[in-house]
């Protein structure tokens, strides 16, 4: 009994003094900034007509239905709606390029959410995701990798007391286990819902998912759904991998396995149904489990690169000492005649 007390409390003691996933949550934000970022640019030569106060769904009607809030709700004026949609792409490139900190991220948040509420026609399920791990990552250090060095962070946190510091660490691994926890909630909720389904435990559902025509990719989607056995495993298969993932991320051996098929899992759904900022979301959630995988990437680029560069100094150094070398006789150096010299 005493033994398994001082496990928990030596657990507790790491998780408040050690941050975890650091790597995997800042990969976390850089790619959620890019699905913003993303969304802004794919719509931005019919922004007007998608979600100006003329377009497809004039202003007074978007008030008239919207149930939450949005940006754009403020004012009917086209500049007004230029201004907004602009901040928005360059909060989300900020977000991406690690520059602006929690207050970036909190205003690229609210700058998201009015972008979707603005026009819900055009989401693919991703941005219910967004909207719950944006907000998780505001206690994380996902600034601390992959971010373009300001030094105003730095020199804010030296002006914070040191108590307050202290509690940067437990909010961050906080912060870590929320989005872990969301994710496997995703997938388990899913995954039970469609064992409900009578295609689902049929092992037909792939058949007709691949049909609709929003999401055939032609020329491609009828190799697999032409294909009885791919229909099958691939129906059955997507079923256990949804409900059995959470499992697979319990046990350490099997996590960056486990991260690994769901970014598969979801590259595929990115290429055959087209559902790119959905697949992308989800793959920036994965991430955290792949925190220690990442390190190690890191550390072998920043190996491979330090020693690119040590041996292009050598070679360049190889070459002044070739150039300077004497070329007299018995390395004495020649001398011109007085005639040239004059």
């Amino acid at each position: 009994m005493k033994k398994s007390l001082r496990n928990i409390t030596d657990r507790l003691d790491f998780w408040s003094l050690h941050p975890v996933a650091v790597t995997g949550v800042s990969g976390t934000r850089v790619l959620l900034g890019f699905v913003g970022l993303m969304y802004y640019v794919s719509q931005y030569q019919e922004r007007n007509y998608l979600f100006g106060p003329d377009g497809v769904l004039p202003h007074e009607d978007f008030k008239a239905q919207l149930t939450g809030f949005s940006l754009y709700t403020l004012s009917a004026s086209p500049w007004y709606f230029q201004l907004v949609y602009h901040l928005g792409i360059a909060a989300a490139l900020a977000v991406m390029l690690g520059v602006g900190g929690r207050p970036g991220l909190a205003v690229h948040w609210a700058l998201l959410w009015s972008v979707y509420q603005r026009q819900p026609g055009l989401l693919d399920g991703g941005d219910n995701l967004a909207y719950v791990v944006v907000p998780f990552l505001l206690l994380t250090r996902c600034y601390d990798r992959f971010a373009l060095p300001t030094g105003l962070a730095s020199r804010l946190a030296r002006r914070v007391p040191g108590h307050l510091r202290a509690l940067s660490v437990p909010f961050h691994n906080l912060g870590v286990l929320m989005v872990a926890t969301q994710i496997c909630l995703v997938y388990v909720v899913s995954g039970l819902y469609k064992v409900m389904g009578e295609e689902w435990q049929d092992g037909t559902a792939l058949f007709y998912i691949m049909r609709v025509a929003e999401f055939e990719l032609p020329g491609w989607s009828h190799l697999v759904y032409e294909n009885d056995a791919l229909v099958v495993l691939g129906t059955y298969g997507t079923v256990a991998f949804l409900v059995y993932f959470p499992m697979g991320v319990l046990v350490p051996a099997l996590r960056p396995w486990a991260a690994a098929a769901s970014i598969c899992f979801h590259l595929s759904i990115a290429f055959f149904m087209g559902l790119t900022g959905f697949a992308l979301t989800m793959i920036a959630c994965d991430l955290v489990f792949l925190s220690g995988a990442l390190d190690r990437a890191v550390l072998w680029v920043r190996g491979r690169l330090a020693r690119h560069l040590t041996s292009q100094a050598d070679t360049a150094s190889a070459d002044l000492s070739k150039e300077g070398r004497p070329s007299g006789e018995h390395g004495t150096t020649t001398t011109a005649p007085q005639a040239e010299l004059v």
